[in-house]
């Protein structure tokens, strides 16, 4: 359960991360077609625009929310009796990591930015892939012995 929580935790951050830069770059853009000028000496003043809380959150959301979230389902896949569960938690995390990388190379190689919004949504799909593995009834569970075996059907309310 914590497993399936998490996954879905980490594909629901990643809407939060869409919707917070969407905001941020809408208001960023009124802003400047009411007369706002963004430059160098701007950005060290701290421009505030509707929507600039939007730029905090994408950044605080993907660089720590996510990647903890992340680990945490990577963990907790180790403990899920699902099958496929250590495999996808791998494939969020490891597609968490590269999110973060590509999100902080943009910054000097722009064109990045494109493969940051691609994988944005490989990234939102892998981890309810994630989700959907774990709430899976009778699911092979692979045993400490490494034998698969068939789980007993998981009763949902």
């Amino acid at each position: 359960m914590v497993y399936t929580v998490l996954a879905f935790a980490v594909a629901g951050l990643v809407v939060v991360q869409a919707a917070a830069i969407a905001f941020a770059v809408f208001g960023l853009s009124a802003w400047i077609e009411q007369g706002g000028t963004l430059d160098a000496a701007a950005m060290q003043n701290e421009v505030t625009f509707p929507g600039v809380v939007g730029f905090m959150i994408h950044g605080m959301f993907g660089s720590m929310v996510i990647p903890a979230v992340a680990l945490l389902l990577l963990i907790s896949s180790f403990f899920a009796r699902t099958a496929g569960a250590v495999r996808w938690g791998l494939i969020v995390f490891v597609t968490t990591a590269v999110q973060v990388a590509l999100g902080i190379f943009a910054h000097g190689v722009p064109q990045l930015g494109i493969l940051h919004g691609i994988l944005a949504l490989v990234l939102f799909g892998a981890a309810v892939m994630a989700g959907l593995q774990g709430r899976r009834k009778g699911a092979a569970v692979t045993t400490s012995v490494g034998v698969e075996t068939a789980a007993a059907p998981v009763a949902h309310a």
